[in-house]
């Protein structure tokens, strides 16, 4: 979906809670990132917030961790699988299957806003967000793309500026970002990035909010989403300092 005239203003992308992972309840056997999460969150009205990774053969697939042993009864990872074997891996207790995008995409038909975040093994691998533009080309509903990885968000807004895209972020102090180099980090904690991926909102964590640069962008008139709220008394929290919540395990 392209940025057309009548969706330059964002009202669309923050008007709807954002389900985190589609609207999922693993003890009810609905488990995240999966048809039956999309379908409940479609059903409720909400917007969904969903992951891609990318399988062996350049497909991009609809799960969250870059290896699969959480979820299913397989183990390694993703990105060593074809998408066809991606999407015969049992997951665990549920009849559920792995998506495609395209797949996906087939089941909401525009019924709900997407916020897609592309995941990132942060080694300047551009296919999975090449093959994300290439399968949202003639997609016609309301959805934006996102990643952690500013590299990949430039790559998006140098290929096709005039697709919605944002940043994730957060304070950069999670262990997960320990093998970066510090430059890189401070990049990341600053949204000093923001010059060259020029992000259209950011979605950033709630725990850390509030948050100079985020305010500084807000103020600028980015929206702002954040992640991710587990209780009412997070989401009102969260709600002074972002337009909008990613929501999981109450009703927004």
């Amino acid at each position: 979906m392209r940025f057309t005239p009548e969706l330059r203003r964002l009202d669309w992308l923050v008007a709807r809670p954002i389900a985190h992972r589609g609207l999922h309840d693993k003890a009810e056997g609905v488990l995240e990132n999966t048809a039956a999460a999309f379908a409940e969150a479609v059903d409720h009205g909400y917007a969904i917030e969903c992951d891609l990774q990318l399988s062996r053969d350049g497909e991009a697939m609809i799960f969250h961790d870059d290896t699969l042993e959480r979820l299913t009864d397989a183990t390694g990872p993703v990105i060593a699988r074809p998408a066809s074997e991606l999407q015969k891996v049992a997951f665990k207790n549920s009849p559920a299957r792995m998506q495609t995008l395209a797949e996906m995409l087939d089941q909401v038909a525009g019924r709900a806003t997407l916020v897609i975040e592309i995941k990132s093994l942060w080694n300047g691998d551009n296919r999975l967000a090449d093959r994300a533009l290439s399968v949202l080309e003639t997609y016609e509903g309301p959805c934006a793309l996102m990643s952690f990885d500013p590299d990949i968000i430039a790559h998006v807004r140098e290929r096709s500026p005039l697709t919605v895209r944002g940043i994730v972020a957060d304070r950069t102090t999670d262990a997960y970002y320990a093998h970066l180099p510090l430059e890189r980090r401070l990049e990341l904690r600053s949204l000093s990035h923001a010059d060259r991926t020029r992000p259209h909102f950011v979605s950033f964590c709630a725990a850390e909010l509030p948050f100079e640069p985020v305010t500084r962008l807000r103020a600028a008139g980015l929206p702002i989403i954040s992640w991710t709220i587990r209780t009412r008394e997070q989401a009102r929290h969260a709600r002074r300092y972002s337009d909008q919540i990613t929501f999981e395990g109450f009703a927004a």
